[in-house]
């Protein structure tokens, strides 16, 4: 068992970095704090294929010249791209998706004054409560 997850290093700590962003998620009240574990997981999912994607021993997928003219083509000798693209675009997603957050974070500060999101919740129930009642103010003027 340890020799697997010595020999298996970065899966394990990619387990443990979810794990780690999960719990963060789940448990902050802060949006910030919820924020970061989900930048936590979004980290341990690029390590994870990373991870996955790299084979000891092998070349980086660019095509090599063999002495004799030609090119080597066959697929044993080169590391599988897909994984590492995949964490490329994960990366340029997560910090789109971040910094809508970060903005939308700090609309909702400079409207509530709070970071909790309970606290946010229940002045949000409280607004629209007040909203109702405006309302039906309003149509019982109309009708009267």
């Amino acid at each position: 068992m340890l020799e697997n997850l010595l020999l298996n290093h970065y899966e394990a700590a990619a387990v443990i970095l979810s794990g780690i962003g999960l719990t963060n998620l789940l448990l902050q009240r802060n949006l910030i704090k919820k924020i970061i574990g989900l930048n936590i997981m979004d980290t341990a999912v690029y390590l994870f294929l990373a991870a996955k994607g790299y084979v000891a021993g092998r070349a980086a997928p660019i095509l090599i010249e063999k002495a004799g003219g030609g090119w080597l083509t066959s697929s044993s000798i080169y590391v599988n791209p897909v994984p590492a693209g995949l964490v490329l675009t994960g990366i340029v997603v997560s910090v789109s998706v971040t910094a809508f957050s970060l903005a939308l974070t700090l609309r909702l500060y400079e409207h509530y004054g709070t970071l909790n999101i309970d606290e946010a919740l229940l002045k949000m129930t409280q607004e629209q409560e007040e909203l109702e009642a405006k309302i039906e103010d309003a149509e019982e003027e109309v009708l009267a």
